[in-house]
């Protein structure tokens, strides 16, 4: 069934809901056009191999709990149920997939570590003179195809990069302290949304020329257990051009918004001479280094941010209710919409009882 996407959208308090639902009503999601740029790919050696493991974390339901901000998922339940629907239990099917695959010749006493790469190209390459960088450092790459800035970042990029880790885990002795995400450019972008929502699984990432604030909308902060996990035990490294200006200001108001969300396991790695093009060799060499080099946060300084946080909440939380009682109901609603979205599931419930107040 064919859900009208306008329809939804213009009953709804969260209009982005219906690409979700788009993206999640059936398995194998389509990649959807956008007005971004694909850069070529790179050509590098690697493999091409096929995956068939499924993995609960990149279940539809799992990737809308951590994903999606508490207003939108719930919407796109109220579609589904609207439409008779049912959510897909996988977006993704891997029959009809390949991965780029390079593993080093020896495999570290520790295990591995693993490298997922998110790139903006539909091609599935290992990056030209990245290859001695990886066997110094004992660390697989695996990155998919057709998931490039076109493909649905719900209904595509997010399962097919959980996937291609989670195939590779199952495959190779993989040290789980050592597993990251990373990506170039919109890429990188997808990279810190699956960080952020997945710090069970990614020890770090690397942002290669492409990030955002961490509560852009999306990215929203996820449930508060792995938002905590994510604040003590994810290690963030930008690595961008010294002549991209642009991506450097996104990366310059990302880290501010990591400092805000009490996040201080951060470095930046600027590549001179570089515009905005993917890592060299020395570039991702310096950044794999600085992505292994944890600084942990001072706990009297964590929980005080913490409380900070729980402050501006409460705040935003009751500025909503007071719009209501004075019966202010568009102005709340847009109050609601901008609380859901900078503050994620840490609203919740509090956000979802409000919503169903504001419901006709």
């Amino acid at each position: 069934m064919q859900v009208d996407p306008g329809s939804v959208a213009r009953s709804t308090l969260i209009p982005a809901a219906a690409l979700a639902i788009a993206a999640l009503l059936v398995a194998g999601a389509r990649a959807r056009a956008a007005s971004a740029a694909v850069p070529a790919a790179p050509v590098g050696p690697s493999t091409q191999v096929q995956f068939s493991d499924y993995s609960p974390l990149s279940a539809s339901a799992e990737i809308m709990r951590r994903l999606l901000s508490p207003l939108t998922a719930a919407e796109v339940e109220r579609s589904l149920e609207r439409s008779h629907e049912r959510l897909s239990e996988q977006s993704i099917d891997l029959a009809a997939e390949r991965f780029a695959l390079y593993v080093p010749a020896q495999a570290p006493r520790d295990g591995y570590a693993l490298l997922t790469f998110v790139a903006p190209w539909d091609e599935a390459w290992l990056p030209e003179g990245w290859a001695p960088v990886l066997e110094r450092h004992g660390m697989i790459f695996v990155s998919a195809a057709r998931s490039s800035n076109r493909a649905d970042p719900i209904g595509r990029r997010e399962p097919l990069a959980l996937l291609a880790t989670y195939n590779v885990m199952q495959r190779y002795r993989v040290n789980p302290e050592r597993v990251y995400i990373g990506g170039f450019s919109g890429g990188a972008r997808m990279a810190l949304r699956l960080a952020l929502a997945y710090p069970d699984l990614y020890r770090g990432a690397l942002l290669n020329a492409g990030s955002d604030p961490l509560d852009a909308g999306p990215p929203s902060p996820p449930p508060r257990e792995l938002l905590e996990r994510f604040q003590e035990g994810t290690r963030i490294v930008y690595l961008t051009g010294k002549y991209d200006a642009l991506h450097l200001a996104m990366d310059s108001a990302s880290e501010d918004s990591m400092r805000d969300w009490c996040v201080y396991d951060v470095a930046a790695e600027v590549t001179h001479g570089a515009s905005h093009e993917i890592a060299s060799a020395a570039a991702l060499s310096r950044a794999l280094t600085a992505l292994a080099t944890h600084v942990r946060a001072e706990p009297a300084k964590l929980a005080a941010c913490r409380a900070a946080i729980d402050r501006r909440l409460a705040a935003r939380l009751a500025e909503v209710r007071s719009l209501i009682d004075a019966g202010k109901r568009p102005e709340a609603a847009k109050r609601l919409e901008e609380l859901d979205r900078r503050f994620g599931a840490l609203a919740a419930p509090q956000s979802l009882a409000l919503a169903a107040q504001l419901s006709p």
